[in-house]
């Protein structure tokens, strides 16, 4: 749905257009990424369907942890450190990157410390949207490396 909303948009306004989800995609795809460690603040349900869309992507969700939360509101109250012990269960499975996966989990500012701290690359979804924002107007990513590794990715 995101790739037809996408292009529904571009073409009623002639902008490209893009979502977190599509920049996500994108960043797993250009990074070779087909061990997936997925973190949400997510109902079973919800968290279920997206293992199933990356299984249909071939990138194997290999360790994944989810709050079980059903509002909105509730995903941008969830602690930075349990987040982070979050990310962290998930690499204990190796992993070829660990995806914090809702625009409302204020999880951007973990994924370089993270990074430092297994080698494995951390993405973002709100780091996502923006990495290929800047890159559809042609801004370089890699003046925000601190931000995580995917700034780097062109």
């Amino acid at each position: 749905r995101d790739a037809a909303l996408c292009r529904a948009i571009e073409q009623a306004t002639g902008i490209p257009a893009t979502t977190s989800v599509l920049a996500l995609n994108e960043l797993l795809e250009r990074t070779g990424v087909r061990r997936l460690g997925l973190v949400t603040p997510y109902l079973d349900d919800v968290q279920q369907r997206i293992v199933r869309q990356y299984a249909q992507l071939g990138i194997d969700c290999v360790a994944e942890r989810h709050l079980g939360l059903r509002d909105n509101y509730s995903f941008a109250e969830v602690p930075d450190t349990q987040i982070a012990a979050l990310m962290r269960n998930t690499a204990q499975a190796r992993p070829d990157a660990v995806a914090t996966f809702c625009t409302n989990l204020h999880a951007a500012h973990l994924a370089a410390p993270f990074e430092q701290a297994t080698g494995i690359p951390a993405y973002d979804t709100v780091s996502t949207v923006v990495w290929k924002a800047l890159r559809m107007v042609d801004v370089d990513t890699r003046v925000l490396r601190r931000w995580g590794q995917l700034f780097s990715v062109s």
